[in-house]
């Protein structure tokens, strides 16, 4: 029986250990950056069942094409979903199904947020001038 092997452990203690206190926030934005991208990239987005809660990684993206364009089937951990059709008057998207209309807040460089009852989602999406 082989024992366990300490040195990575050791290792990565030492690095951390030698690490400043307080991140600095452009290394830490970088960091987020690169796992919303990393998620994206397994058909994850974040989300959050609840207003009040934090957005996670934790949904995922469906994307369908059909006679009327895109639909987006946005599923949830605990098995719940939402259907959101791409609008192509600039809308960014819809409610495909359901009676609670979708509310879409632009929340950075190309990525919205859209709220549909308590949940909330943010997507990937190209991010225009407003039409006037």
């Amino acid at each position: 029986m082989t024992g366990f092997d300490r040195r990575p452990v050791l290792l990565a203690l030492l690095i951390l250990a030698g690490c400043d206190p307080k991140p600095d926030p452009a290394v830490l934005a970088n960091i987020e950056a690169e796992q919303r991208a990393a998620a994206d990239d397994a058909g994850r987005i974040e989300c959050a069942a609840d207003p009040a809660a934090p957005l996670a990684a934790d949904c995922t993206i469906e994307r369908t094409a059909d006679r009327d364009g895109t639909l987006l089937t946005l599923r949830q951990p605990d098995g719940g979903f939402h259907r959101l059709r791409i609008a192509g008057d600039g809308r960014g998207v819809v409610a495909a199904d359901g009676s609670e209309a979708a509310k879409v807040t632009v929340v950075g460089d190309n990525r919205i947020e859209v709220a549909i009852g308590s949940a909330r989602y943010r997507l990937p999406a190209t991010v225009g001038p407003v039409a006037r």
